[in-house]
């Protein structure tokens, strides 16, 4: 499959240039959003290294500013080659990515358009740490009114996030889903796996889903101290995610890791 055309999303101020990346972590591909404006597009999470994907993204016109979503390759990995072919700064809640222009912060306001009587469009940096330290969503608004959230990996089109731990952590994870599930029903645009619906439902799926993991780990834990056997990531894995594929095994890790942190940190593990 090559890089696909420009395609629509649910929201008309966004379209969407999907990388011929698929694999068992980035699902179908990365999903680079373009967002257009009087001055130029704004591009999110320009992906791999792929002198196609990243061409095609600077062969749409002027390009104003680049943003990336978090640290990993797959969302930053092209980012040098298209700041070279556009010569637009970039930015990202790490200084790393921040390129021509100061980092992110949160809650901070990007104007896109320069509307009248404070009836612009901007899009509204939100912390989101937990699938990594530096995860960040961005909130497109109008007067203040939310249109739609770009979550990067924090929350996903299908299936679920890894908390990439230690740099990722759960607690700071649950604490981004909240703050997603408070925008309510607007559309959710994330980096991979297609347009999932409306963030609300989905920030609370998700939370359902976490807590309802970390009670499966905390019972192994016990289970696995009452046989004597050590309690390690390898062991409460094997248990909770018996039927994981071994593709995504080391991500199942990952998260347990960061599962099995938490609750040392509550003083809830055997031993504690």
């Amino acid at each position: 499959m090559e890089s696909s055309a420009l395609a629509p999303t649910p929201v008309p101020q966004i379209s969407v240039l999907a990388q011929d990346n698929p694999g068992p972590m980035t699902l179908d591909g990365t999903q680079t959003f373009v967002i257009a404006t009087p001055q130029g597009a704004v591009v999110v999470d320009p992906g791999d290294d792929d002198a196609a994907h990243q061409g095609a993204l600077a062969a749409l016109g002027p390009v104003r500013l680049i943003l990336v979503t978090h640290r990993h390759h797959d969302h930053t990995g092209g980012l040098a080659r298209l700041r070279a072919l556009t010569g637009a700064p970039s930015r990202g809640f790490s200084p790393e990515f921040s390129v021509g222009a100061p980092p992110l912060t949160d809650a901070e306001l990007i104007p896109l358009d320069h509307a009248a009587s404070g009836g612009g469009l901007n899009l509204r940096v939100l912390a989101t740490p937990g699938h990594t330290s530096d995860s960040v969503s961005l909130v497109l608004e109008r007067a203040g009114e939310a249109l739609a959230v770009l979550t990067g990996d924090t929350i996903l089109g299908r299936g679920t996030t890894i908390i990439d731990h230690p740099d990722g952590r759960l607690g700071d994870y649950l604490g981004s889903l909240e703050r997603l599930r408070a925008l309510g029903p607007v559309p959710t645009l994330p980096a991979h796996g297609g347009f999932p619906g409306p963030v609300g439902a989905l920030a609370q799926a998700y939370m359902d889903h976490r807590l309802g993991r970390l009670r499966q780990v905390l019972d192994a834990a016990w289970d696995l101290s009452a046989r004597g056997q050590a309690v390690d990531v390898g062991a409460v894995t094997d248990l909770v995610y018996a039927d994981v594929d071994a593709s995504v095994r080391t991500a199942a890790e990952h998260t347990v890791s960061a599962q099995l942190a938490l609750l040392a940190e509550r003083g809830e593990l055997p031993g504690s």
